[in-house]
């Protein structure tokens, strides 16, 4: 595997953009619902419930059948095959609810018509009597009800924790509740389908996972998968909402597309967009620490209570990879880490950027901020004494060695350059003398492991063609989703060759090319489809070397690739000559590649392993202001170290990490998803759900990357993902304005904020302690 450490490439040594920024300014990029329609193509609209928790006792759909418009209507009545769209064929979640309605928005019917706007205006037509009964919205509720799972937790253990916490010198417990998340992509779900002959269909779907598509749009119409085509140019942002929420879009435009034998798009409005579809999870988590008089943590419990909504999704894996973030970048001599997956009456939420790791990661900052207020000292300096060492606190609470740990410089550097110590001692001192606004500041480290738990996934597969004029496509299981995915696999590619990127192009991920692909998450996709493309490159290579040498009559060795050209011994030909002489000769100018990752292992029943390939680490110092009167606040500067090993495309890198801690600083801070006491999400529009604006980023804003890191594990130019690590970058700000809170009462009790740290959240949080401080 050492053959993927790649040196000296011009291709990627070079500034390159994204090869679709232009595109996306300009508005000419082409996503679904740019798609040129074929003539006489259909609209689907869905048709939800009201209710969250009902016995569907009748659904009268006459009027809708009637409506302007419409051509038909899809109810379960009509699926030829199984009404199950679980990822994992689990039949816990259906395409249209029949007989029970689990949550409110869930799909029951959907209308076929002309056009949207009449299928949606019909759509609202159905009349349907409900039994209704009392929904369990929280995990508290969904306790009290009965305590109903999604499935079996993991529980970790290392030591005997009882015994632990009975010796240490202190002993803190707690509890913090963790709000979800919208994804908010900009381009909404959206389907297009056409069919073809003998029942098949193609399927053109916003999704990060098409080969979950096949299988569920197969499933749906009684077909196996290679009836079944899907193709993903690219989307419009994802976060994880594209990997298992998509499959309904597509199976409902199969499904109308297969019956009218005409092609269907469906793409829902925002509003229902953000209440049909799952979010990031909320996690309630009781933790109990105990630590010595120094602050090191001799020993943690944790309890991670996930609400999953009405199905399993990804929830296993979601509150799988919580359990193995409890721990973030510190060393636990004793644990216990169990998670539970608690059924409720909302929407099933699924994958979002991060996958569980930022709810954990935020817990264990929780718990040294605790030891760090207990012992009157700066959480940093607590953090410090409990990072994993390379001697003998260097194994995870799961199992894994910590083999790559760059941590503590990652931080001293950090602290360094952000000039922490200095700016921190300045704000307690300003704090002191101001009265209404007071300053925060926080350095949070960040570890986080890459790859899936679930073995099988950690495989990348690619096709590689160069036409006769040496121009190639690339096509890989990866999905394009504004990451830069594309550029990353091309700009490999044409570096094997010695060749300018605009000799490659990447063409969209099809089920038909590259079949069972992962889906696009976990920051896998360079990984596995970058190797992948490489392996295929260096397999045509290998022949054409072969031809060169027996052509030119000299040994392989003088043969090389570079700046367009083929140097063969004494002699230089260029790059369209060498591949049509290839082509002449009959050398094969195609070919497969293929990559899994190595040395990766877990069982999870013992809940002990080495899920991961490798480690990222990465800091942020951020400093915030708040105002005391209304509790909000300004985050004034952030700075942001960040491994990403041996970068691939360094603008591309720094885009994602900037881009990474703005969504998390929303999710810490401002995006509140609330149901009402029927279960329905009022906060389901841009009027009622608040992202990051421009003007909430930092007023300065240093973003760097760690030029010195290259990745022990043999990863394509020893690079490192980026793309999930940055969210937790945020932590810096929730812990800021907890230290601005902790100052109303002289830094003597720990802030214990919720998130998001909403205004109300956050004056809420400064009235408790002054009370306690009064109390006293």
């Amino acid at each position: 595997m050492d053959d993927l450490l790649r040196t000296g490439l011009a291709a990627l040594d070079q500034v390159v953009p994204h090869e679709s920024a232009h595109k996306h300014v300009a508005g000419t990029a082409e996503y679904i619902d740019d798609i040129i329609e074929p003539q006489n193509t259909l609209h689907a609209y869905l048709g939800l419930s009201s209710e969250a928790n009902a016995l569907i006792r009748s659904v009268n759909l006459d009027r809708v059948k009637t409506a302007p418009g419409v051509v038909g209507v899809l109810t379960a009545a009509d699926i030829v095959g199984i009404n199950d769209i679980s990822p994992a064929g689990t039949n816990d979640d259906t395409l249209f609810c029949d007989g029970r309605a689990n949550y409110h928005g869930q799909p029951i019917f959907a209308v076929v018509a002309t056009s949207r706007e009449a299928a949606r205006r019909a759509a609202r037509l159905a009349v349907v009597d409900y039994a209704p009964e009392a929904p369990h919205l929280t995990v508290a509720e969904a306790i009290a009800g009965g305590g109903a799972t999604v499935g079996a937790g993991l529980t970790v253990r290392r030591g005997d924790i009882d015994a632990a916490l009975a010796a240490a010198g202190q002993v803190i417990e707690g509890r913090i509740s963790i709000g979800g998340q919208e994804h908010f992509y900009l381009e909404g779900q959206v389907s297009l389908a056409l069919p073809g002959e003998d029942g098949e269909v193609l399927v053109y779907s916003a999704t990060q996972h098409p080969g979950d598509v096949q299988e569920v749009v197969a499933r749906i119409l009684g077909l196996e998968s290679n009836g079944v085509r899907v193709h993903v140019r690219r989307m419009g942002g994802a976060f994880g909402g594209k990997e298992t929420q998509g499959t309904l879009f597509g199976a409902v435009a199969a499904l109308a597309a297969r019956k009218f034998r005409r092609a269907v798009k469906c793409r829902p409005d925002r509003d229902d967009d953000m209440v049909i579809t799952g979010k990031r999870h909320e996690f309630e988590i009781d933790y109990a620490v105990g630590f010595d008089d120094a602050g090191v943590i001799e020993g943690v419990r944790m309890g991670l209570h996930a609400r999953c909504g009405h199905s399993l999704d990804l929830s296993r894996g979601v509150a799988d990879r919580a359990v193995m973030h409890a721990d973030n970048a510190y060393f636990y001599p004793s644990a216990h880490v169990q998670s539970t997956l608690h059924r409720t009456h909302t929407v099933s939420n699924t994958a979002f950027r991060g996958y569980g790791g930022p709810q954990a990661i935020i817990a264990a900052e929780r718990v040294i901020e605790e030891i760090a207020y207990a012992l009157g000292e700066d959480p940093l300096e607590i953090a410090k004494r409990n990072f994993y060492d390379d001697e003998k606190r260097n194994t995870t609470h799961f199992g894994q060695p910590v083999t790559d740990n760059i941590m503590a410089r990652i931080v001293a550097e950090l602290e360094a350059s952000s000039a922490y110590q200095e700016r921190r001692a300045e704000i307690i001192e300003a704090n002191q003398k101001s009265e209404f606004i007071k300053r925060g500041i926080a350095l949070s480290p960040i570890k986080y492991g890459i790859g899936y738990s679930k073995k099988s996934m950690n495989q990348g597969a690619a096709l590689l063609v160069i036409y006769r004029d040496g121009s190639m496509h690339i096509n890989h299981g990866g999905t394009e989703m504004g990451q830069g995915l594309n550029t990353k696999v091309a700009q490999l590619v044409a570096a094997e060759f010695g060749l300018p990127l605009k000799r490659v192009r990447a063409t969209a991920a099809a089920t038909d090319k590259v079949p069972n692909a992962s889906p696009t998450s976990g920051s896998t996709g360079t990984d596995l489809n970058g190797a992948a493309a490489v392996d295929a490159a260096r397999r045509i290579k290998r022949d054409l070397v072969t031809f060169a040498a027996d052509a030119w009559k000299v040994h392989e060795d003088e043969v090389g690739f570079e700046n367009e050209t083929v140097r063969i011994g004494s002699h230089i030909v260029s790059w369209h000559s060498f591949t049509e002489a290839a082509y002449a000769a009959r050398v094969p100018l195609s070919a497969t590649g293929f990559h899994k990752v190595p040395h990766i292992h877990w069982d999870r029943n013992a809940g002990q392993g080495s899920p991961y390939g490798y480690f990222t680490y990465g800091a942020s110092c951020s400093e915030v202001a708040v105002d005391t009167l209304t509790g909000e606040y300004v985050v004034l500067r952030t700075d942001i170290l960040q491994d990403v090993g041996r970068s691939v495309n360094r603008d591309i890198d720094l885009g994602q990490i900037e881009g990474g801690f703005i969504q998390g600083m929303g999710w810490l801070t401002t995006e509140e998803l609330w149901w009402d006491k029927a279960g329905r999400l009022r906060t389901h529009a841009p009027s009622t759900y608040k992202i990051p604006l421009a003007s909430d980023r930092p007023r300065i804003f240093n973003v760097d990357i760690a030029e010195w890191s290259i990745n022990k594990a043999p990863t394509v130019n020893r690079s490192k993902a980026v793309g999930e690590p940055p969210i937790m970058l945020a932590n810096s700000v929730f812990g800021a304005i907890g230290m601005a809170v902790a100052s109303v009462a002289d830094y003597r009790f720990a802030p214990r904020l919720d998130t998001p740290a909403t205004p109300e959240r956050v004056l809420m949080a400064m009235q408790r302690l002054k009370e306690k401080a009064g109390a006293g």
